[in-house]
């Protein structure tokens, strides 16, 4: 997604959250601890995560930060697939401490994912989840996204794809700072927030699990 639709996206949305809470995730991502070929993003059997992964990859080559670059795991890999397409999930039975799982779940994560992210997190990789309000998954998760699947209560809640983008364009953004991995930094931001907008204080809460 180009710049000035990423602007507009934000415009459309300012003043709900979603802008502050999309930028501390994706900002989180940025600053997560693996290597090179070490980001695995992952959907569900009936949601896979390719435009999520391009986007990301995208992100990767503008901001000149290689370890944005995804590997996709897919659940069902067509056996023609090109080799960057062909992963199945057998590449989640060899995690390491240095990667980073990305679990995208518009719908229910199924046990068969849960217990190989939870076996991920056992041997110290870290869990990330962008997802429709699964418990299971975000009980995993060192940091989670969750995405209502439809307004309430006056809240408003931007479409799972919106959101999505907005995370990819935020991990992609220069100077930017992360959720645990950047402690020190984001505590400074959360009070120079306070004082320039009072009002706005709680959009950069420590979780980003509520809307």
């Amino acid at each position: 997604m180009d710049g000035a639709r990423t602007a507009l996206m934000r415009d459309l949305l300012a003043g709900t959250g979603w802008v502050e809470r999309t930028r501390l995730f994706g900002r989180a991502l940025r600053r997560a601890p693996h290597d090179v070929g070490g980001l695995l993003v992952v959907g569900t059997p009936t949601e896979d995560p390719w435009h999520f992964a391009a986007h990301l990859d995208d992100e990767a080559r503008w901001s000149d930060q290689p370890t944005l670059a995804p590997v996709l795991i897919r659940w069902s890999p067509p056996v023609n697939a090109p080799a960057h397409l062909a992963i199945g999930l057998q590449r989640l039975e060899n995690i390491s401490r240095n990667e980073t799982v990305f679990v995208v779940a518009p719908d229910a994560a199924p046990a068969q994912l849960l217990e190989r992210v939870a076996d991920a997190r056992r041997a110290g990789a870290t869990v990330f989840a962008l997802d429709a309000g699964d418990p299971e998954l975000e009980s995993l998760a060192h940091e989670s996204l969750w995405v209502p699947s439809e307004s309430a209560k006056g809240i408003v809640v931007p479409e799972f794809d919106v959101v999505s983008h907005l995370v990819s364009a935020a991990a992609g953004e220069r100077g930017a700072t992360a959720g645990r991995f950047g402690g020190l930094r984001r505590r400074l931001g959360r009070m120079l927030d306070v004082v320039s907008d009072p009002d706005g204080a709680d959009a950069d809460a420590p979780t980003t699990r509520q809307p």
